[in-house]
């Protein structure tokens, strides 16, 4: 029994040590030395002005033209945002991933050192919640479109400026679309009137 359990204590750790590997090697290919591309600097920063501009838009031209469908969006799109913050920092001050750069510091290269956890990524959760709200209130291609290259360009540039792991990027993607679906669902649920 005791062999049984050294067993599968050594494969437990072999697996998860070979997880951790394959992320870490990832980042790493694509965490340059000196990560000083402003492009990718202004991508990952442009991730608040945008999340607050859009809501704060919708809202705006909403309130001007008294268009309660925009105003109705807007107040969505914030709503989506307000989950996404809440799960996030729920899940960085439970988890407690230290940031790639503290955990290989000889390896990873962060452009700028940041004082919350790694998991999941703000940045790209927010990101995710306000494309994910635009491409479900605006279903055209040429807003889609967009929308979603530019919350992926930012969880790229988490990557490239060594802030997060790969894992970290994906959880945020899919933290962020899915509060701006639940914010879609219980504005549908609470807010609609019925037609019965």
């Amino acid at each position: 029994m005791q062999k049984i359990k050294a067993v599968v204590f050594i494969l437990f750790i072999s697996l998860n040590t070979h997880a951790q590997n394959w992320e870490v090697n990832l980042l790493n290919d694509i965490n340059p030395q000196h990560p000083s591309s402003s492009f990718w600097q202004k991508t990952s920063s442009s991730t608040y002005a945008v999340s607050v501009g859009v809501p704060a838009t919708q809202l705006l031209v909403g309130f001007i033209k008294k268009d309660k469908k925009l105003q109705h969006q807007g107040w969505q799109t914030i709503g989506g945002l307000a989950i996404n913050t809440l799960v996030t920092q729920g899940l960085k001050y439970t988890i407690k991933r230290d940031r790639p750069y503290e955990q290989y510091p000889l390896l990873i290269n962060p452009y700028t050192i940041e004082t919350d956890k790694s998991f999941p990524s703000g940045h790209t959760s927010t990101a995710f919640s306000v494309a994910t709200s635009l491409s479900m209130q605006y279903k055209k291609w040429y807003v889609v479109v967009p929308a979603y290259a530019w919350a992926s360009s930012v969880g790229y540039s988490r990557l490239y400026l060594g802030e997060h792991y790969p894992t970290d990027v994906l959880a945020g993607a899919a933290i962020g679309a899915g509060s701006a679906w639940l914010s879609q669902y219980l504005n549908k649920k609470l807010f609609t009137k019925k037609t019965h």
